[in-house]
């Protein structure tokens, strides 16, 4: 990796992050209060570990809350988060890294998201009796725990006290492998965009940019996604108003997006002090405001579905919004089940596109059937957040 990282910005990061951790711990870490330790993979998975962290934040509010990441592109967005007192990277998993790591931070409850298990980390903090949850978890008969070859991962699971999944498929697996500490919570993401509803989401541009008129957002589009969606922008007559909001925000390619529009576009960076109402397009090309940006959506695109692997579908469906992305959705749960009960709708070609655009500006009764499905969908599974937090409880 260190060879590679000098290809990579992204491996750079990666190597470059790990070199100081210990050091960051031995001069942030004081022992005078209880320290939760919670991990992530990536961004994804803190937004998903938020309600639990914020939570943990409120009612134990002398303990220290670490958060760490695996993944570059979460510390470096979430680094400064103010969710959680301490922020880094987690060391390799080898078991001199473990070792050292857990005996610096000496957690009072150690708690892994989703997809988290580490061998090494999670042999050192079992021998040493310390409460450890996996939540949020997502099981198929896929993975190597449900392989004949695969003990030593299944091994690894056992070291969890208590293992919260997502659904009843999961729980079947794990008591397939004689794994019985198991609970059916659901998902902590819907309390985390039910959540989304709740705060502040008045955006001063959003509000000269809309107007009174029909707004689309697309949310981390990519170029497979942006080819449909602009040219549907540059042939359409229709009165609407569109936001990108690219997954890559990098020059070039924040460029190649404008020029590609025919019609008025201007980029967040540009309108002050422009009269943004006078544009059609804004491209956002920052990050942070996607989840803000979605409240002023009357239709939404999530990209990611062409080639990438889908983004989150919750952030817009949350606002009881329509919701549209590409074909490859298989995998994503939630969005498997709402493709199905018709609220989000899948399309594969432009012509598909139009389709869809057409019957949703031109039939009342699609589109309040579809948003409905979406904003009822995700009422129904909320709560995950109070069942874990409750078995927490009663473990420290």
């Amino acid at each position: 990796m260190k060879i590679a990282a000098f290809f990579s910005p992204k491996l750079k990061l990666f190597v470059e992050g790990r070199k100081n951790v210990f050091q960051y711990l031995e001069e942030n870490v004081f022992h005078k209060s209880d320290l939760i330790w919670i991990h992530t993979a990536s961004l994804g998975e803190f937004e998903q570990g938020l309600p639990i962290i914020e939570r943990l934040k409120n009612d134990y509010k002398n303990a220290t809350i670490l958060v760490t990441f695996f993944s570059p592109s979460g510390y470096e967005v979430k680094k400064n988060s103010r969710a959680a007192d301490l922020v880094t990277y987690l060391p390799l998993d080898t078991l001199k890294n473990a070792k050292k790591f857990i005996s610096l931070i000496n957690p009072k409850l150690v708690i892994f998201v989703k997809y988290e298990v580490w061998p090494n980390y999670l042999s050192v903090l079992n021998k040493k009796n310390i409460p450890t949850l996996l939540v949020s978890a997502i099981f198929n008969k896929k993975q190597l725990y449900f392989k004949s070859y695969g003990g030593f991962m299944r091994k690894s699971l056992t070291a969890f006290n208590h293992i919260f999944v997502q659904d009843v498929a999961s729980k079947k697996l794990l008591n397939s492998i004689h794994l019985n500490n198991v609970s059916i919570s659901g998902d902590t993401r819907f309390d985390r965009v039910l959540k989304i509803v709740e705060q502040d989401n008045q955006l001063d541009f959003m509000e000269k940019f809309k107007q009174n008129q029909l707004c689309f957002v697309a949310g981390s589009t990519w170029p497979e996604d942006e080819a449909i969606l602009t040219s549907y922008i540059n042939t359409t007559s229709e009165n609407i108003k569109f936001v990108f909001a690219p997954h890559t925000i990098k020059k070039e390619a924040i460029e190649k997006l404008k020029a590609s529009v025919n019609k008025n576009v201007v980029l967040y960076s540009e309108i002050d002090p422009k009269d943004i109402s006078q544009f059609d397009v804004l491209i956002i090309d920052t990050i942070g405001l996607l989840t803000k940006v979605y409240s002023y959506a009357d239709i939404a695109y999530v990209g990611g579905g062409f080639a990438t692997g889908l983004h989150n579908t919750l952030e817009p469906a949350v606002f009881g919004i329509p919701v549209l992305i590409g074909p490859e959705y298989k995998g994503f749960k939630e969005a498997e089940e709402l493709v199905a009960k018709k609220g989000l709708i899948s399309i594969t070609t432009l012509d598909d596109f139009r389709v869809q655009m057409t019957q949703l500006l031109n039939s009342e009764t699609y589109y309040n059937g579809t948003k409905n499905v979406n904003s009822n969908y995700i009422m129904a599974h909320k709560g995950a957040t109070e069942v874990i937090v409750n078995y927490i409880k009663h473990l420290i």
